[in-house]
């Protein structure tokens, strides 16, 4: 990579965030698709998040990825927001396009990617939690024709929740439920007719703590997504996989969330697969 006159700047934006492994994957993917550009991780306070965001225009720079605390709190400095994003109330791509800031959320196109030879269309989808990770897979689940879909949170959560869900079921008529995720017999009586079953909380982050009880049983056909990736095989992944269920860790919606985000600011195809591997070879 060669930083000169021309060079242009992306960054993720968040708080904690010098962990992450974005920089690794743009800037990789800058160099092989030859465009001029440069990526970076910005560790921003509250205070300054609005200079940040003032700051893409003011140094012509592609654009920022958004992660935790600022996906919601991003949205009133943005001169447009995306139909998805809007639906789902959550924005983690900034695009800098013709002088206007443009909020994006690539994070459930990229998990739906990450996928393997499964289409969500027709499909009942069970999901535990409701933050923004989760409320993204919904709502771009709805949006691309889920038949149905059961939500499982926490008690603490639900009156939240339920306002954003019904609002994404409105929108787009798909039935959407919302239970208690401490009801673990009635999570293990309605899991048993659904397609996909997504844990979006960060249980399991520590390697050690399950988000379900350790005797429960997987529908055969069903496939098994987790948002984690470290540790590569959460604590859920591996309860799956000794049932003999397929199963699939949050690498890819990492990868795929950020492969839509590049081609958002630069029109160019990441090289995923090449990506995917270096990354599968740092994180096993």
């Amino acid at each position: 990579m060669k930083i000169n006159g021309h060079t242009r700047m992306a960054a993720v934006v968040a708080n904690p965030i010098k962990h992450s492994i974005s920089p690794f994957v743009h800037n990789y993917a800058f160099e092989k698709t030859g465009v001029n550009g440069v990526y970076v991780a910005w560790e921003v306070t509250r205070k300054d998040l609005k200079m940040t965001i003032e700051n893409i225009r003011r140094f012509n720079m592609f654009g920022v990825n958004l992660s935790m605390p600022y996906k919601q709190a991003v949205i009133p400095y943005l001169d447009e927001i995306d139909p998805v994003a809007r639906l789902i109330g959550s924005v983690n791509t900034v695009v800098h396009r013709n002088g206007r800031l443009i909020g994006y959320n690539t994070d459930g196109k990229g998990f739906f990617q990450s996928l393997p030879s499964f289409a969500i269309k027709g499909k009942k989808m069970t999901i535990l939690g409701a933050g923004g990770a989760a409320m993204a897979i919904i709502g771009q689940g709805a949006l691309d024709g889920v038949a149905a879909v059961d939500v499982f949170t926490r008690t603490a959560s639900l009156e939240k929740a339920q306002k954003r869900i019904e609002a994404i079921e409105q929108e787009t008529g798909v039935p959407i439920r919302i239970f208690s995720l401490e009801d673990q017999l009635l999570l293990q009586e309605r899991i048993q007719d659904a397609e996909l079953f997504v844990n979006a909380t960060g249980v399991g982050m520590n390697g050690r703590a399950l988000p379900i009880t350790s005797e429960f049983i997987f529908p055969q056909e069903i496939i098994v997504a987790d948002m984690i990736y470290q540790p590569f095989e959460s604590p859920f992944l591996k309860l799956a996989a000794s049932q003999g269920i397929q199963t699939v860790n949050g690498l890819g919606m990492l990868l795929y969330q950020g492969a839509e985000a590049f081609k958002l600011w630069t029109g160019k195809t990441m090289p995923s697969q090449e990506i995917w591997q270096k990354l599968e070879e740092m994180y096993k």
